[in-house]
């Protein structure tokens, strides 16, 4: 009974991370677009300028921020095909599901996450 209820857990999950997945793709590809308007350089007034660079920064690290949960989501979708989502990947012990809930990327448990973070 244990098993069916947890199967249910990861496929809820599984859901979740595609749906996110496809969210992130197009969040990407629309930060992808840029138009002349926002390229800077094409102003007299340097405080025009100074406000495109910057936004052009800000969204750069955006999209950076972006690009990185993608890879982690793909990484845990990868982990649910293979079979090792929900395990570990430094001790090999099972990752607790309300940690998964609240961290659907996990590949950690909390507890070598914890020895990561502050070692």
């Amino acid at each position: 009974m244990e098993v069916k209820a947890r199967s249910k857990k990861i496929s809820d999950l599984r859901a979740y991370l595609e749906t996110e997945r496809e969210r992130l793709r197009q969040e990407i590809a629309r930060s992808n677009i840029t138009t002349d308007e926002e390229r800077a350089g094409y102003s007299n007034h340097m405080a025009e300028n100074a406000t495109v660079v910057f936004e052009q920064a800000r969204n750069a690290a955006l999209r950076r921020s972006e690009e990185r949960m993608l890879e982690q989501v793909e990484d845990a979708l990868k982990r649910m095909d293979d079979g090792t989502y929900g395990i570990c990947r430094r001790c090999g012990e099972q990752i607790d599901l309300a940690r998964l809930k609240a961290l659907p990327t996990a590949s950690l448990c909390l507890r070598c996450q914890h020895l990561l973070e502050h070692s």
